[in-house]
């Protein structure tokens, strides 16, 4: 059978980057990386980074690291990022603009993809790295190996949302990664915007497009141009399945095998969430009920969804008709409301933690904080009963324990020991 014509663009598209095993020849000269976006580890060695404005993905083969498991364990209490960020890259904070952020697997080593405005020019692309202790360290992109694959179809420089933010910023809005695929969210030039992208991975010149249209109970529409925000893989029934979220804040289930190279489907909208929010990170995680989904959101508390709810959910008709706003706004699968706040990224930091960059509620210092997982909160954000110098534990109280170990997590061993009998 002959390639069609949609398949041919991409071969042209494409560069000859004759691999051989992992990368090959390719040198980093080859696709310089011009802005740092979304990020994703496919492997503990290898990170994935989104180039919106070189219209590209770049996968980079990072040198193996050698960590302690008493240090990749270690929680993160950084409380001043944009600040030790700033002083490595000789500028000032406000010269900074935050992007991703991803958890690299096993080493307990959080990288962030920024932009950063020297005045003159176009912005410069940066990833550094910030482990527990507070090192920040720089990628040398210009080094690095790295395989690339071009993002066909990208939105063009004359498109903008209110006035100033360039369309083609949302090229690539998520990555998952599964099964030697690298599925890819966002923006496309085309009447029906909302694109899923799918490429071999590695990056042997294989790649496919389609198209997404979903309904949006909120806004009672089917809508064809706003991109999935955040997403991640599930199995639904026996399915792999892409769970998708969207801005305000509709939940849809796309089966994996739907996505075929210029074919336009239809997702499945489970749930209607809230509005008024956008997704700002989704990952999966085990509870004591089972497998769930964690999406945290820019503007109102994070979701905790069973994916057996999920699953549920998946097998019947759909959400097709609009929500009674605003005195019921939910619909569909229900959540558990989980009280996460001032998000800007989460990922998965190991079993026991999450790792959250946030802002503070009062100076708006960015932060690199974690939460164990199942508690979800950190106690040194709020001042109650339990803080009084004065107060003793009852030996009933079933806060004691939990308590103790959350204050050592948050960096107050000393206060944990008033947990103690």
């Amino acid at each position: 059978m002959s390639p069609g014509p949609r398949t041919l663009r991409w071969l042209r598209l494409l560069p000859c980057l004759a691999l051989a095993g992992w990368l090959g020849n390719v040198s980093a000269a080859d696709a310089p990386i011009r802005s740092a976006g979304t990020l994703l580890f496919t492997d503990a060695d290898t990170l994935v980074v989104a180039d919106w404005r070189g219209a590209a993905l770049h996968a980079l083969k990072l040198p193996p690291l050698n960590v302690a498991p008493a240090q990749a364990g270690r929680p993160f209490n950084q409380l001043q990022v944009a600040t030790r960020v700033a002083k490595l890259l000789g500028t000032s904070a406000e010269r900074l603009q935050f992007e991703d952020m991803a958890m690299r697997p096993g080493a307990g080593l959080a990288y962030l993809s920024l932009s950063v405005d020297r005045g003159r020019g176009l912005p410069e692309p940066a990833v550094v790295t910030l482990d527990a202790s507070g090192l920040v360290r720089r990628l040398d992109l210009a080094r690095l190996p790295h395989g690339s694959a071009p993002i066909a179809g990208r939105p063009t420089d004359d498109q903008r949302f209110w006035a100033d933010v360039p369309a083609a910023t949302y090229t690539v809005t998520d990555m998952v990664y599964q099964a030697g695929k690298l599925y890819v969210a966002g923006l496309s030039n085309a009447a029906f915007a909302s694109t899923l992208r799918v490429y071999d991975f590695p990056f042997n010149g294989t790649a496919s497009a389609t198209s997404v249209e979903m309904y949006h109970a909120v806004h009672n529409q089917v809508e064809t141009r706003a991109p999935i925000r955040r997403m991640a893989i599930a199995t639904l029934n026996g399915e792999p399945t892409l769970v998708a979220a969207y801005t305000c804040t509709p939940l849809v289930t796309i089966p994996l095998r739907d996505l075929k190279d210029g074919a336009h489907i239809v997702g499945r909208t489970v749930a209607e969430l809230g509005w008024g929010s956008a997704p700002v990170g989704l990952v999966s995680l085990e509870t004591q009920e089972g497998p769930a989904l964690l999406l945290a959101n820019s503007h109102k508390a994070a979701d905790l969804l069973p994916v057996s709810a999920i699953a549920a959910a998946s097998m019947q008709p759909g959400l097709a008709k609009p929500i009674n706003w605003p005195t019921e706004p939910y619909l569909g699968v229900k959540a558990i409301p989980i009280p996460l706040a001032g998000i800007v990224r989460l990922g998965v930091q190991d079993k026991t933690f999450l790792t959250v960059l946030r802002r503070h509620g009062s100076t708006g210092a960015l932060e690199l904080v974690s939460l164990r997982q199942g508690a979800f909160l950190r106690l040194s954000d709020f001042i109650n009963e339990y803080d009084f110098a004065d107060f003793r534990y009852q030996a009933s109280d079933g806060f004691r324990g939990l308590h103790g170990v959350l204050r050592s997590d948050e960096g107050y061993p000393e206060l944990a020991r008033r947990t103690l009998p």
